[in-house]
């Protein structure tokens, strides 16, 4: 089954075209792993395909229906996103960021049920991360905070998760972390879209790779068949030995 699927779809801001033609699904239960370098049009993308931003042309569907048919609230019960972390500003604690999580199924102004806090907790236990709960937000590391946005999506009970650039700015340590997350939340039967500019982090976790040139998508397909280092050093316009030299061929091949 196709969770997301953009057909014939053109993406921008009024007459600029920043992404053309596209034709791609995200299938139920897989990872797909937008790789690509800076201006590629992933955040366009991203924000087309959440129905934040209309398409030039095309459709795009989830789950089967055309996102334009969606309620915000319907949407939200099924599509979570994870932004990439940021530092915030109001000292919420972790526990608060996390429940904000449950605003899709509980309203915008009611107020969290014992039910709703279990699964806000519930999701930060699986995240290893409870014992942050009462800890100030803004006054955790980076990495702790990645694992709170991922509480905080998880906490929607999505189907599907997209998630911006997970393992951005955050040392080897949590991106290893992260990035185990991820593989767990998958083996659990959520499905993830996710964009990084690491091709080591796309072969460790993704079932696909879509690379994202500038304009279009130049290749999507399985890690073996994608990440070789022809693709990858057209795509960031460098050389197969620069490739090699960074990415083994065994890395490459696993």
């Amino acid at each position: 089954m196709n969770v997301i699927e953009a057909r014939a779809l053109s993406i921008g801001y009024g007459r600029k075209v920043v992404m053309n033609s596209l034709a791609f699904n995200v299938k139920a239960g897989e990872v797909l792993c937008l790789l690509g370098p800076n201006g590629g049009g992933k955040t366009t993308l991203f924000k087309t395909l959440l129905g934040l931003l209309p398409p030039l042309s095309g459709e795009v569907h989830v789950l089967g229906e055309a996102i334009a048919g969606w309620s915000r609230l319907a949407f939200a019960q099924r599509v979570a996103y994870m932004p990439q972390a940021h530092a915030g500003i109001f000292p919420f604690t972790v526990n608060e960021i996390v429940l904000m999580g449950r605003t899709a199924r509980i309203g915008r102004f009611a107020i969290p049920s014992r039910h709703d806090r279990k699964i806000a907790a519930d999701c930060l236990e699986m995240l290893g991360i409870a014992h942050l709960g009462e800890c100030i937000y803004t006054a955790i590391s980076g990495g702790e905070r990645q694992l709170a946005l991922i509480a905080r999506a998880l906490a929607q009970q999505p189907t599907v998760l997209v998630m911006d650039e997970p393992t951005a700015s955050l040392d080897f340590g949590n991106q290893i972390r992260i990035l185990g997350h991820i593989g767990r939340l998958r083996d659990q039967g959520i499905t993830i879209l996710m964009s990084t500019h690491q091709p080591e982090h796309a072969l460790r976790v993704a079932d696909r790779i879509a690379l994202l040139a500038p304009g279009s998508i130049a290749g999507i397909g399985t890690p073996r068949d994608i990440a070789t280092p022809d693709k990858l050093a057209a795509l960031y316009s460098v050389t197969e030995d620069e490739i090699t030299a960074y990415l083994p061929t065994r890395a490459l091949l696993n």
